[in-house]
């Protein structure tokens, strides 16, 4: 039919993630993206907008993503909070071992780049990291953490999964990376453990 795609726009924004997440906004051109998806600029433009429109495409599907496997390994914290915080860093270690795309992550690439990007785009990889602080708060308020103890630890584990990423491309291995998750995780489990004792009344002993 006339005006009708003749490509999966799916892939094609799948090939344009992989090429930003690979060199950067900036390094990646017009060229670049033509090649890698396959189309040509006027295809580009019609179906994804701009440059930037484009790039923004990317982040969401990038969040919306990992986002939701976030979401499913966390779905267990009420239950299990170590098991469900573990799956949570795990995500992130296999999406760092996958051969099908880069080291990395897209978002905290995009942060660090933020000064040099558009004040839209840097806005939206905030945003993504609000989400993941966010995911991170409710499912510690579901072990039941205290309202202080879910945000600091929200802020501590979504940074610590961040720097898994900016680490993995400077060649830590998996065993060093799952040192850095150990760490955190044991000192959650001691936040876990004093919320669970007992505390001692301070009323003095009748005798």
């Amino acid at each position: 039919m006339a005006g009708k795609k003749q490509f999966d726009v799916g892939i094609a924004l799948d090939a344009a993630m992989v090429q930003f997440w690979r060199a950067g906004y900036a390094d990646t051109s017009l060229d670049d993206l033509a090649r890698t998806t396959g189309l040509n600029r006027s295809s580009l433009y019609s179906s994804f907008g701009d440059k930037e429109s484009l790039y923004l495409q990317c982040l969401d599907r990038y969040a919306a993503r990992y986002g939701n496997m976030y979401d499913q390994a966390l779905s267990c914290a009420s239950e299990e909070p170590l098991l469900a915080v573990r799956a949570f860093f795990d995500v992130t270690l296999q999406r760092i071992a996958d051969p099908d795309v880069p080291d990395g992550c897209l978002i905290a690439q995009t942060a660090m780049a933020a000064p040099a990007l558009s004040p839209t785009i840097a806005a939206r990889a905030i945003e993504a990291l609000d989400s993941q602080r966010a995911r991170l708060r409710t499912a510690l308020n579901a072990a039941q953490l205290t309202d202080g103890d879910a945000d600091d630890f929200a802020v501590h584990l979504t940074a610590v999964s961040q720097s898994l990423a900016v680490l993995s491309r400077t060649g830590a291995s998996q065993q060093q990376l799952r040192t850095v998750i150990d760490i955190s995780m044991s000192a959650l489990s001691q936040a876990l453990n004093a919320r669970s004792r007992p505390r001692r009344s301070s009323r003095p002993a009748r005798r």
